[in-house]
């Protein structure tokens, strides 16, 4: 006689029920899932408006123009200059004017907060080295001097290097370019103090140190360096 094992009646209702629950169970851990990250992303946009003063309204046009033309040119411009350049009146217009006016001056106020930190760091740890500071990068550079010459030079290279040195012993006023110096101040003054330039001469501004910004392939970019160039008649000539 054939013995049949037969499940207890009430197993097979629990089974059934078991299997209706679990889609329902995951699509609410779906759900809670992208309701979590949708809060987040509404977060981080809130703050991110909230730190350059705009509602969240004008942070969403600033994306929408980001990708059209505006953002193709000029990829990195910040929602400020991005809402300014493209604003529909000049009372918005003058509206982000005022509020990038607002966050220069805020970074910039950090920026000598912290210079002068770096000033006093570096005089408890290097007592014995005068410490080069550099001229703003906005500053005006007397390169319209007929008797001054501006030197476009680079790391790494032991020609422009000796050129400086000579320049520097004959005592001829310049303003030194440094073309590959990735606006990096700390570095600039290293390599400033490394090939030997004085603190005294670039505090009474006979010598400039400064970061190359374009200069270079604006008025020549052509030849090898270092490069003494001088204006004549309003053109730059190689020496």
């Amino acid at each position: 006689m054939t013995r049949v094992n037969m499940l207890p009646a009430f197993v097979l209702p629990f089974c059934l029920v078991a299997q209706a629950i679990e889609p329902q169970t995951r699509i609410s851990v779906e759900a809670e899932s992208t309701h979590r990250f949708d809060a987040t992303v509404a977060d981080k946009h809130a703050l991110l408006a909230q730190q350059w003063g705009l509602k969240i309204e004008e942070l969403d046009r600033y994306r929408a123009l980001m990708l059209g033309p505006l953002g193709t040119y000029s990829p990195n411009l910040d929602p400020l200059s991005a809402l300014g350049i493209e604003a529909r009146t000049d009372a918005e217009r003058q509206h982000y004017a005022l509020l990038q006016v607002d966050a220069e001056s805020a970074r910039v106020e950090k920026l000598l907060v912290y210079q002068r930190a770096y000033d006093h760091a570096w005089k408890l740890r290097y007592p014995d080295l005068a410490l080069i500071n550099l001229p703003p990068v906005s500053s005006p550079l007397a390169l319209n001097n007929a008797q001054r010459v501006a030197v476009f030079v680079e790391y790494d290279c032991a020609v422009c290097d000796n050129k400086i040195r000579q320049m520097q012993a004959s005592g001829a006023s310049f303003d030194l370019f440094v073309v590959n110096s990735q606006q990096q101040d700390r570095r600039l003054r290293q390599w400033a103090q490394k090939i030997g330039i004085q603190p005294g001469k670039v505090r009474e501004g006979i010598i400039t140190i400064n970061h190359d910004n374009g200069r270079w392939g604006s008025i020549s970019g052509q030849g090898q360096l270092p490069a003494v160039m001088l204006k004549v008649n309003g053109k730059w000539v190689r020496q």
